[in-house]
């Protein structure tokens, strides 16, 4: 059972953003928090080792991953109980964006020891200020699903969204991508932002299919991209409209579904939906 409190002293873990391509984009508070950390948790220590020679720092590294390092948290933590301040980074950007990290964040809270996160480059926050799309709101749907089916579901219901939307594509499956939007809305404004803060760094504009043409005219699509579209056009949607949707949707699934769904393609809310549905099955 964890304290509630946080434990005196210094040790802490310290989530550190690191650059997404241009070494020049850690910040100076970063530098100093690695070398101050006794030790730094990373995916792959040999990407991780370049940046520390980079900016001479010497601190100890060792890989941690989730998914597979299962005894890596209890060790962690360890060293944390020892006195000691341990470092986390990812081998591009914010560690936990699209990162499983999150579940180290909270142990070590839970084990009430003081988590420190440090601002820096994001791959998605950096796509969204220079897209040209609203950023009032957004929406991040991290890596899209890899199975067609799952992806044209997937997009659908992101398609209705009030909101930009972002999410991170592979440059192997970027025109696949391309062709489900284009089936599911041929007019929607998208932004492909590739290789971020690196040399080759690129934006493109317009339609999927537009977006599409670009890049199937090329031999190979490299490098990391972000994939963003405007939001949905909101729309009013009348009584006789929802009813007519939940009608349709109702022999075919639960009165929960059923709202689940009206919901997401109307943008009202679902438990009004639910009552609503509830009493057109029972009328």
């Amino acid at each position: 059972m964890g304290d509630a409190t946080e434990k005196p002293g210094l040790s802490k873990l310290v989530v550190v953003a690191t650059p997404i391509g241009n070494l020049g984009d850690m910040t100076f508070r970063a530098v100093e928090a690695l070398k101050d950390a006794d030790l730094i948790a990373c995916e792959d220590t040999r990407t991780s080792r370049v940046l520390l020679q980079h900016y001479g720092i010497g601190t100890p590294l060792i890989s941690y991953h989730e998914h597979s390092d299962s005894g890596k948290p209890d060790m962690l933590l360890a060293r944390l109980r020892a006195g000691e301040s341990v470092a986390l980074i990812t081998d591009a950007g914010t560690p936990l964006i699209s990162d499983p990290g999150y579940k180290l964040v909270r142990e070590v809270r839970a084990a009430g020891f003081a988590v420190e996160a440090l601002p820096g480059a994001c791959a998605a926050i950096t796509a969204l200020s220079g897209a040209g799309l609203p950023s009032d709101r957004f929406y991040f749907a991290g890596f899209l699903p890899n199975k067609t089916q799952a992806l044209n579901t997937a997009l659908t219901s992101l398609l209705q969204r009030p909101e930009t939307v972002l999410c991170y594509e592979s440059p192997k499956r970027i025109l696949a991508t391309l062709e489900h939007l284009a089936a599911l809305d041929a007019t929607r404004q998208l932004c492909v932002a590739r290789e971020l803060t690196k040399r080759h760094e690129e934006w493109l504009h317009g339609t999927a299919t537009d977006i599409h043409a670009a890049l199937s005219a090329r031999e190979q699509v490299r490098g990391e991209i972000v994939l963003l579209w405007e939001p949905a056009e909101e729309k009013t949607v009348g009584p006789e409209e929802v009813d007519a949707l939940l009608q349709s949707l109702l022999p075919k699934m639960s009165v929960k579904e059923a709202a689940k769904q009206a919901a997401d393609a109307t943008g009202l809310g679902r438990s009004a939906l639910y009552q609503r549905a509830l009493a057109l099955k029972n009328g």
